[in-house]
């Protein structure tokens, strides 16, 4: 059994820096906003589908205090001199009522740290924490401009279908059968990402 609560997973980006993935914490509100501070205005249009120059005091506890059974958050950070610093994060959240199949996918990359292969690594390990939580599917809407992670989604090795609505394209990734995952996949440790084409 995975414990999304207490995810903790070394990786290393394409750079050969190492992060470690990791559940996001109630203690990591710094580090967010110091996070978006850094941020460009294209990613976080990207993101937030407009021009947001802070997050709220209601924003930061939505992203950082999560209900670990309705919503899976990670964050990719990085070690320099005893400090943690947050380079990105991704999360998915469930939709539906009492038997929920699908969920709906989000990230955010600092731009300093584009092209290193974060939102593939964080997609990868959300994709084995919804197995886990016994989705069927993963969802989003991403700008149509936004080919960097459309590919990502693309280069999964999941079936993907997508829906195009004006300057928003609608992605569905489906997860299979969650109890047949595992076996497919030949992984050996639960809580290691096996799929390394993403």
């Amino acid at each position: 059994m995975i414990d999304p609560r207490n995810y903790v997973v070394p990786e290393t980006l394409k750079d050969g820096t190492e992060v470690t993935i990791r559940a996001i914490r109630a203690e990591d509100g710094a580090r967010i906003l110091e996070a978006f501070n850094a941020l460009d205005r294209e990613s976080i249009y990207r993101r937030f589908f407009s021009p947001k120059k802070e997050l709220s005091d209601a924003e930061l506890r939505q992203l950082t205090e999560v209900d670990s059974s309705q919503v899976s958050a990670l964050v990719v950070t990085t070690q320099k001199d005893g400090v943690e610093t947050l380079l990105g994060g991704g999360r998915y959240a469930i939709e539906g009522g009492e038997w929920p199949q699908s969920a709906e996918l989000a990230f955010l990359t600092r731009g300093a740290y584009r092209r290193q292969g974060i939102a593939s690594l964080l997609l990868c390990h959300l994709i084995l924490l919804a197995r886990e939580a016994g989705l069927s599917r993963l969802e989003a809407d991403v700008l149509a401009d936004n080919q960097s992670m459309l590919n990502v989604f693309r280069r999964s090795g999941l079936p993907i279908t997508q829906r195009r609505g004006g300057n928003v394209v609608h992605v569905t990734l489906a997860l299979g059968d969650p109890s047949l995952a595992r076996s497919a996949s030949g992984m050996g440790e639960p809580d290691r990402c096996p799929d390394r084409r993403l």
